[in-house]
């Protein structure tokens, strides 16, 4: 019985650990919701990741590229 216990608790422990971990998901969609879910998982102001993907596409150009990137790789919630 005690076997069973301890299979039953690990488990537990390991779902409980599942639900901490952070995941990169989609959040709120403007238009895909790539800057909303960054900004969820850095902890940061989605305005502030939105303004941080512009700057990318107005100065390098590379931001439109990352950003539809992510807009494909990441899952939605």
């Amino acid at each position: 019985m005690a076997d069973i216990e301890k299979i039953i608790g690990t488990f537990v422990f390991i779902k409980y650990l599942d639900s901490m971990v952070k995941r990169l998901v989609k959040g709120e969609r403007k238009i895909f919701g790539v800057c909303s879910g960054l900004a969820n998982y850095f902890d940061v102001d989605p305005t502030i990741m939105r303004v941080l993907f512009i700057m990318g596409v107005l100065t390098f150009g590379t931001g439109l590229l990352l950003y539809i990137v992510l807009a494909v790789v990441m899952p939605d919630k």
